[in-house]
């Protein structure tokens, strides 16, 4: 479940708080055809596993979008913020893909707050997520994720 903070006033000072390690989630190929056709991104790299055995990477890898993508869904699992009636996606300040990531591999993020200022009637706070590959040294993905939490 990650950092649970009972209110967003809570997150004021929680600068550099490390959130931890979501579980791992497996990245299938059921998912990644399904987002390249969601997105209309059907480069064969992706979504043709028989061509993508004598390409660059020796297999199928997930779309950069799709990692950046499940940042979003390990959120939940790396803070949890009571006491509001909403919490808003604000966007990103950064975003870097540092290494492809395979068709079979697990993933998980790793969550770091970075950043924590009153905005209107709520707070805002940037979490720097890494997106780490089970078994390599390198991450897939870095994001500067930033929401706003009102009470």
């Amino acid at each position: 479940m990650g950092v649970v903070f009972d209110t967003p006033d809570a997150l004021l000072g929680a600068e550099g708080r490390d959130l931890g390690h979501t579980e791992w989630l497996s990245v299938e190929q059921d998912r990644v055809t399904t987002f390249g056709e969601t997105t209309g991104d059907m480069q064969w790299i992706h979504v043709d596993p028989a061509r993508a055995k004598d390409g660059p990477f020796g297999s199928t890898i997930a779309h950069g979008y799709l990692t950046l993508a499940l940042v979003n869904a390990f959120m939940p699992d790396l803070i949890t913020v009571n006491g509001v009636s909403s919490g808003l996606n604000i966007g990103l300040d950064k975003v870097r893909f540092l290494a492809p990531v395979k068709v079979g591999a697990r993933i998980r993020g790793a969550g770091v707050i970075s950043k924590v200022e009153p905005k209107g009637t709520g707070v805002q706070v940037t979490v720097d997520v890494t997106v780490e590959i089970e078994g390599h040294d390198k991450p897939a993905c870095i994001a500067s994720t930033i929401s706003r939490y009102i009470p």
